[in-house]
């Protein structure tokens, strides 16, 4: 199928409301909350009851393109878009906002249709790194053990984000430590199951609006039909199953960084037009002035992120494998915006340097984005993977 990169007007809307609320709500609050970091910032209570609803349109969605339409524009390409606006506005606000956790992700990756329903109003954070590791997310070692009708989990869980402010958490955790990946799974569980506790909140460099909680499980139990997709462990499968949810919440961390390159880049061409350096596409980047250059070098390289974010929503919209896809876009994008954010710093000096503006905020927030949801190198080693038709343990 052919991709018309030209936005549905059904979308419209999703845009021009999410843009509204990043230039009303976020950007003035946005230094409040950088520095008034674990304060939950309750300007965002009115946006959660909207993406709560909007998740209900995004089923409606779905449920049209299970009726046989030839291409679809649903689910996944609106977060990304959502998004991508919203995080021009503040990607740690963004993050904040209630029932739009990345768990709630993961539960639209995997679960079945009565999951969908039974889930379809909670707030999920998703916790899956662990002490022991970080992006071998075969490493699992929390465990879960059934008894009876109900799994009992028992772990550690790091840089959850939302962890002490949404309702519920997806957490990773294997059935059988002696056979691997394949047992890992994911079970959706409340957080006031007696046994979960948030043991710490993070300081972190940027994205200090957003909490990222330390999460403990001592013997949590949860119903079994909690378990997303299907308890059974196929080995020659693997955990493809749980790993779909990365196919899903990537491109939407590739938007992110689409929309706060895009905040940087417009704070940069104010920069360079105001110094009296006019941007002209019509002449060879290395005939203008070595900023301009920059510049132009830089937009390209957004505007790259942004096609390679849209193929990859597209195709998990259409439901066709997009694992390659959404790491492409996940590795340029953390790349590109780490690189812009950095290079506004550097033009704009003194300035850019200042909490006057948000430009530092920016830059410090943007270094997240090359990390979470998989880093540069391991996005780097699963394209590598698919390219070649290697599989993990060919190709470590």
């Amino acid at each position: 199928m052919a991709i018309n990169l030209e936005l549905p007007e059904k979308l419209d809307s999703t845009v021009e409301r999410a843009h509204l609320a990043a230039e009303h709500i976020f950007r003035p609050i946005s230094r409040k909350y950088d520095k008034a970091e674990h304060e939950y910032p309750t300007e965002l209570d009115e946006l959660g009851k909207i993406a709560k609803e909007s998740r209900k349109g995004d089923r409606d969605t779905d449920k049209s393109a299970a009726s046989g339409e030839d291409t679809v524009n649903g689910a996944n390409l609106r977060s990304v878009l959502n998004a991508r606006e919203l995080s021009w506005g503040d990607v740690g606000l963004m993050l904040s906002i209630p029932y739009q956790g990345l768990g709630n992700a993961a539960i639209a990756a995997v679960a079945n249709d009565e999951q969908l329903e039974r889930f379809a109003d909670v707030w999920a954070a998703m916790a899956i790194t662990e002490p022991s590791f970080g992006s071998d997310s075969a490493a699992v070692t929390t465990t879960a053990t059934l008894d009876g009708d109900e799994y009992v989990i028992n772990g550690e869980k790091i840089f959850v984000t939302a962890g002490s402010r949404a309702d519920h958490v997806v957490v990773w955790a294997t059935l059988d430590k002696n056979i691997g990946r394949a047992a890992i799974k994911s079970f959706v569980v409340p957080m006031n199951t007696k046994g979960v506790t948030v043991a710490r909140l993070e300081e972190k460099l940027g994205l200090k609006s957003s909490d990222t909680a330390v999460v403990l499980f001592e013997d949590a139990r949860v119903p079994a039909d909690n378990l997303l997709g299907s308890p059974e462990i196929q080995v020659k499968k693997g955990f493809g199953g749980v790993m779909q949810t990365f196919d899903n919440t990537r491109p939407v961390v590739a938007a992110m960084a689409v929309g706060l390159g895009r905040a940087a880049l417009e704070e940069l061409r104010a920069m360079l037009e105001s110094a009296g350096h006019e941007i002209d596409y019509d002449k060879p980047a290395a005939a203008q002035h070595g900023s301009v250059s920059e510049f132009i070098r830089l937009e390209s390289d957004w505007e790259s992120s942004w096609l390679l974010t849209l193929r990859a929503a597209w195709m998990a919209d259409n439901r066709e494998s997009n694992s390659a896809e959404a790491s492409m876009s996940k590795a340029k994008a953390g790349r590109m915006v780490n690189e812009l954010t950095n290079k506004t710093v550097e033009i704009g000096a003194t300035a850019a340097f200042s909490e006057t503006e948000l430009l530092e905020k920016w830059a410090r927030d943007s270094k997240i984005l090359d990390i979470f949801e998989g880093t540069q190198q391991i996005q780097q080693l699963i394209i590598a993977r698919r390219v070649l038709g290697k599989s993990s343990a060919e190709l470590k």
